[in-house]
């Protein structure tokens, strides 16, 4: 008797775990859908005109996203799950060494959001709490992923790792909100928007080079302002 209800309870868990599947499969070929109406009609495009670029009916679309704040929460993880973070590793993990590997990191990440501007500035529209978060999270990502390239470098050069986790997240969260600020209002090309970041970054990681990354090394040698070059 144990036995029967073992195996129908079997059948109800693998109906349950395919079931789950195909919706999870279902939403993603609809988050992709979504992403080429963006691209196609722009970032005011409507749930009507995502459906029907789609294919479906809007309310096929109401049965896999609350409203339009979680189907473009939905696009954003997509975006960063396809795109910008594996973009981002693919940068941190090139042969690249110095300032070239430097501008290279700010140059792709960018690069990768000023070609995407349709989805950037639908995605940016949303307001809820769980963009954020989402926004937050590829972040997270992508400073751990520095993380890790600058503690193994500076380990090889018996450099002190402990400012690590902080430099690397206030390398991603500078490039990401001056990034976001340039999107909203360019005053510049992206070239320079990645030349300015870059002589941002390059000249602090050279500061901390010259300290060997140690903090006690930091605080007890001097610090003179920087001489001005001659007025030109």
């Amino acid at each position: 008797m144990s036995h029967g209800l073992d195996s129908s309870r079997a059948k109800t868990d693998g109906r349950k775990r395919r079931w789950h599947q195909h919706k999870v499969e279902r939403r993603t070929e609809l988050v992709d859908g979504a992403l080429e109406a963006v691209r196609q009609h722009g970032r005011d495009v409507s749930m009507d005109e995502i459906a029907a670029e789609i294919g479906v009916s809007k309310t096929v679309l109401y049965r896999y996203f609350v409203d339009k704040n979680d189907l473009t929460t939905a696009v954003m993880m997509r975006f960063a799950q396809t795109t910008l973070i594996p973009n981002m590793a693919a940068a941190l993990s090139s042969n690249m060494d110095g300032f070239d590997l430097t501008r290279e990191i700010i140059r792709v990440y960018v690069d990768t959001v000023a070609a995407e501007p349709a989805t950037y500035q639908f995605v940016m529209a949303n307001s809820s709490a769980s963009k954020t978060k989402v926004i937050a999270d590829s972040e997270q990502i992508i400073a751990r992923m520095l993380a890790v390239v600058l503690r193994r470098r500076m380990n090889r050069a018996g450099m002190d790792t402990g400012g690590v986790e902080p430099w690397a997240y206030l390398i991603v969260g500078g490039v990401q909100l001056a990034t976001h600020s340039w999107m909203s209002s360019p005053r510049m090309t992206s070239d320079e928007l990645i030349d300015y970041l870059t002589m941002l970054c390059w000249n602090a990681l050279c500061g901390i080079v010259e300290a060997g990354g140690s903090l006690k090394r930091f605080n007890a040698g001097p610090h003179p302002s920087p001489t001005l070059p001659p007025l030109t």
